[in-house]
Parts: structure tokens; C-alpha cells; sequence
């Protein structure tokens, strides 16, 4: 019987999930007709987490803002959505509508010159469709009574450009008139008219659906986007003919290995070195069920993750669609804990008998635990300067009540389901009773050495597209494609799986059993380089500020880490899978 709390929950995530994947397809309007229109929020063009709501500012108000009714993912996107005075009724043309007269105080003024130092912009909502502003700007070389400096002016006019295809909008841009700016350089009162106006234009017959699409191009110019497809298929060729030498070395060497094998000669016989192993080689590790949490938490990261692929191209996530992403990931992250308590599970049963509780327990904290802390310490940061971010204590009540009432008992039943569903692990050969002792290893075959390779060479693989993953990110445009991502982690995934199993055949080589823990990390080392190139990324960036770099470091650590448990588990899976393979096939011959 289901909890009542737990059902009601339930049902908000489903309304949660329609909500947020609604298409704006029935929008229709006749002419006059009122088109919703809210504004968002304000903030630094070059710090995006850094945003604050929209009347932080004083810009004309109503007179009573009212917040509009928003998400879980919209709250966790930082969105801040309320009414305004500006009316852009459907096909009506204004021109100069004076919006309100304001006497802005001393105070006023200078958040009003604070925001335009800093190049603030703001974002509003137009029938669901995101467009920015200037607030001002500053012009350097300007000779006053007191010398030469610089001036700050305020605009105090927008005009809105909006394209409509029969009855729908497809397009909005503001644009801020510089020959309407009031000058805000000194600290007095002043007395501002604000203004605006909305001209629409018809543009030829398009799909409503793919007006969102504009955003996309918009972002890439023609000479940076044929750069990079031809810095993609150029990064794909070789990867293509590296992975296809290596692929072709190694298997080689290992019917090799074979045939020495099952020959009979005991002189090539002793060349074979990871023969002797058969009786260590499927030892357990140390700290068995954190090992089996990690597969179990990378597994279902794994899943959650080609979700978001599949939503993507199914046009359920696309650019700018307020808050569905953090939806997702909140929905898809919940229902798929049965996925790592199965797997967690299912894995240390095959080799223990008792404990895979703890297993379980720790799958569901691998992750969740260190990201709660950060975003916890990022909420406290983000509070202290008062901006959208920071999450108001329903909205972090509710995301524990859905964990709490949702997902932990899913992984309770995955756990459960994987522990009476195990299968005992038959290994090829049997276990000796004291482990073999490893011989000294040069140092490019320890677990240093090795990850160095294992994280290298995928990293350089797919160092454009993160790149361009770390813009779209950080930035204010999309820089890349579902697409590309999807084919480039289909690469990272190859690279990974090719790498462990080598990395893995050398290490057995050398006469090293003790290979499970290394492949875990070996997988993972890829996401050290990531986070590298994140320190780098940052410096060039124009990014600045504690709140902003607090927000940069911590969330790019936590995606780091999210893929480093993901790596980590088909690392481990493809050596196990190698492993399992050879030594069946000695035990054939």
C-alpha cells in the first residue's frame, strides 16, 4: 500500500514532468490579444550564476509584483519569475509608450552604476521565449570639468522586435536605444521617464516547434561552426585509426599468448605470465561493498545520463527550455535508485553471502552525499548575496521529501530484488588460499603510470567538444549539439573500454592480480584531466568573484565526479568481462 505522502508526492513529480516537457505548440493568439510576458532576473554578463532577481534592481514595478507560480527545475535554474508593466498585446505595433516616470534617489542611481560597471543585463519571458537587455553602458574617454573620465548612462527606452508567423510568435529581441540614456555618472536625484516600444513583423511559414532552433544557430557563427566539424571529424578519424592499431596489436599478442599456451612447450610456456595468475585473478578486493557501490551508482548515472540523451532527441530538452533540464535530473535521478540498489546488490551477492545492505546504503550515498554538501555550502554562499540561486527552504524540504519517500524505498526494492535474483560467481579456476606475491614493477606499471595513460588519451579525444560543453555551461549561448555530445561520449565510452582492457592484459602480464581497484581508477582518471582543464578554462574566462567561483568549481567538481563513477564502472566491466574471457579460454584448451 502506498504511503499517502508518497503518492501525493508521486503526483507532483508527474505533473512536474508534464509541465516542464509541454510544448508551446497550441499558443495562438488573435490580434490584441494578450501574449505573457515576465520578467526573470538580472545579473553580470560574465558571472551566469550570478544573477538576482529582476526588482532587485529599481526598475518600474507594478504595484504589486506577483511571483509567478515556477517548478522545481525553474527554482533550481535560479528562475524568478514575476509580472510587469510592459504589454506586448499580439500583432500591435507601439511606438514611445511611456512606461512610468521614476525619481530615482542617490541610492538608487548608484545600484543603477554598480549594475552597468559590472555589465549587468536582464532576462525576461515572452510566450515562453527567453530574450536579454542591456541596462546601460559606459563610455571611457570623456572630458568633464573635473578631467577625463568615465561616464555611465542608463538606458531608459527598450524596444522589442517580434516576429510572428500567422497566429503564433516565433522570435522577440530587445534592443536598447543608446540615444535614449540618462546620464547616471554623479550621485544625485533624478527624475527618469522610461520607455518602450513593439513593432512586429510577419516572416515566412515555419514550424512552431523549431523556433527554439534559432537559438542554437544564433550562437554559432558560419566560419566557428565549420571549424568545428572539421576539428570533430578530424579528432574522430584519428581516434578511428589509433583505437583500430591498438585493437589490432592487442589481440594478436593474446592469440599469441594462446597458442603458447596450449601448445605445451614449457620454454614459451614461462613466457606467459598472466597464466600463473588463474588462482589470484578473481580474488575480491578490499572494501568489497564500496566497490559494489560503485558500480551500483555508476550504473544508474549511466542511465540517467542516456535519458537526458533520449529526451533530447526526442525535443522534450532543448535550448532555454525554463528549468526542464533540473526537472529531469531530479525525476530520472529518483526513479532510477532501484537501478543501483539491483545492481549493487546483484554484484557483492555473486561473491558474498551477507552484507550486501551495506552495499546498497552506500550506493545511494556515493554520490548524493558529497553533492547534498556542496550544494548545501553553494545554497549558504549563494544566500549571503541574495541571489536567485540560493533556494528557498520549501523547495529543499520538498527535494528531500521526494528522496526520502520516492527514491529510497525504490532502492530498498532494487536491492532487495537484486539480492534474491543473484546468480553465485563461477570462476574459471580455482582460488588459492593465500594470495600471490607481486613482483616490483617499473614505475609506468603502477597505478600512476597507468592512470596517466588511461586519462590522457581519452581526454584528448574529446578536449574540443568539453571545451564547448564548458561554454554552453558557463556562457549565455549554446556552443554545441546534442549530437556531437552524444557521438563524442559514444567515443569516451569506446576509448575507456579499449584502454581498461589493455591497460588491464598489461598489468596481468607483469604478474599483478591485484587489478580490480586499478581499473576503477584507471577508468576515472579521464575526469582529473577534465577538472584540469576546468582550472585553465576558468582563468581565461572573464569570470570573477567568490560567488561565481564558488558555483564554477563546485558544480564542475561534482559533474567531474559523477563521471568519474560512471567511467570507473565500464572500466571495471569491460576488464571483468576480459578477464572472465581469457581464462575460460585456457580452461577450454
Amino acid at each position: 500500500m502506498c504511503h499517502p505522502v508518497a503518492a501525493r508526492l508521486l503526483l507532483i513529480l508527474l505533473t512536474v514532468v508534464v509541465s516542464a516537457t509541454a510544448s508551446p505548440n497550441d499558443h495562438r493568439y488573435n490580434v490584441g490579444d494578450e501574449v505573457p510576458l515576465y520578467v526573470n532576473k538580472v545579473g553580470p554578463l560574465n558571472n551566469p550564476s550570478e544573477t538576482y532577481e529582476y526588482y532587485d534592481l529599481p526598475f518600474c514595478s507594478p504595484g504589486q509584483v506577483i511571483p509567478k507560480q515556477e517548478s522545481i527545475g525553474e527554482v533550481l535554474n535560479g528562475d524568478r519569475l514575476a509580472n510587469t508593466l510592459y504589454e506586448l498585446k499580439f500583432a500591435v505595433n507601439k511606438s514611445n509608450v511611456v512606461l512610468c516616470h521614476k525619481k530615482l534617489s542617490r541610492d538608487e542611481v548608484a545600484n543603477f552604476r554598480n549594475a552597468i560597471i559590472n555589465d549587468f543585463y536582464f532576462q525576461m519571458y515572452y510566450d515562453d521565449l527567453p530574450f536579454w537587455g542591456f541596462i546601460g553602458k559606459v563610455e571611457d574617454e570623456n572630458w568633464t570639468l573635473d578631467g577625463k573620465r568615465p561616464m555611465y548612462f542608463l538606458f531608459n527606452h527598450v524596444q522589442f522586435d517580434v516576429l510572428y508567423n500567422d497566429n503564433q510568435v516565433t522570435e522577440i529581441r530587445a534592443f536598447s536605444d543608446p540615444n535614449h540614456a540618462v546620464d547616471i555618472t554623479e550621485d544625485v536625484e533624478l527624475d527618469v521617464e522610461f520607455t518602450y516600444s513593439a513593432f512586429w513583423n510577419e516572416e515566412a511559414p515555419t514550424q512552431h516547434k523549431s523556433r527554439t532552433a534559432r537559438y542554437s544557430k544564433a550562437s554559432l557563427l558560419p566560419l566557428q561552426q565549420k571549424i568545428h566539424w572539421f576539428s570533430f571529424i578530424n579528432s574522430i578519424v584519428i581516434i578511428v585509426l589509433l583505437t583500430g592499431f591498438f585493437v589490432m596489436v592487442l589481440m594478436q599478442r593474446l592469440k599469441n599468448d594462446l597458442r603458447k599456451f596450449s601448445g605445451g612447450d614449457e620454454e614459451e610456456d614461462k613466457e606467459v605470465g598472466w597464466k600463473y595468475l588463474h588462482g589470484d585473478v578473481f580474488r575480491c578486493p578490499s572494501n568489497m561493498p564500496l566497490f559494489c557501490a560503485i558500480l551500483g551508482a555508476g550504473t544508474q548515472l549511466l542511465t540517467l545520463i542516456c535519458f537526458l540523451f533520449v529526451l533530447s532527441f526526442l525535443g522534450v530538452l532543448y535550448p532555454y527550455n525554463r528549468g526542464a533540464l533540473s526537472t529531469s535530473l531530479v525525476i530520472i535521478y529518483t526513479l532510477t535508485s532501484a537501478i543501483a540498489g539491483f545492481t549493487s546488490a546483484s554484484f557483492y551477492s555473486k561473491f558474498v553471502e551477507t552484507g550486501w545492505e551495506r552495499s546498497v546504503i552506500l550506493a545511494a550515498m556515493l554520490f548524493l552525499v558529497p553533492f547534498l554538501l556542496q550544494g548545501f555550502i553553494l545554497n549558504l554562499v549563494a544566500a549571503s548575496f541574495k541571489a536567485t540561486l540560493a533556494l528557498p527552504f520549501g523547495t529543499i524540504l520538498v527535494i528531500l521529501l521526494i528522496y526520502a519517500l520516492i527514491a529510497i524505498p525504490l532502492l530498498t526494492l532494487g536491492g532487495v530484488v537484486g539480492y534474491r535474483c543473484r546468480s553465485e560467481f563461477q570462476a574459471p579456476s580455482a582460488q588459492k588460499k593465500s594470495p600471490r606475491e607481486i613482483p616490483s614493477l617499473a614505475w609506468y606499471q603502477k597505478t600512476p603510470g597507468q592512470m596517466f595513460l588511461a586519462g590522457l588519451l581519452p581526454f584528448s579525444a574529446i578536449v574540443l567538444e568539453l571545451h564547448h560543453l564548458y561554454t554552453s555551461i558557463w556562457g549565455h549561448k549554446i556552443f554545441t549539439l546534442p549530437g556531437v555530445l552524444f557521438v563524442m561520449f559514444v567515443i569516451l565510452i569506446l576509448l575507456t573500454l579499449i584502454l581498461s582492457i589493455g591497460l588491464t592484459y598489461f598489468q596481468l602480464t607483469a604478474e599483478d592480480h591485484e587489478w580490480w581497484w586499478r581499473s576503477i581508477f584507471r577508468g576515472g582518471s579521464t575526469t582529473a584531466f577534465m577538472f584540469a582543464y576546468s582550472i585553465y578554462f576558468y582563468y581565461k574566462s572573464n569570470m570573477s568573484g567568490f560567488l561565481q567561483t564558488s558555483f564554477f568549481f563546485g558544480y564542475t567538481a561534482s559533474m567531474c565526479y559523477a563521471f568519474f563513477i560512471v567511467l570507473a564502472t565500464i572500466s571495471f566491466l569491460a576488464s571483468f568481462m576480459f578477464v572472465c574471457h581469457i581464462y575460460r579460454a585456457v580452461k577450454s584448451e
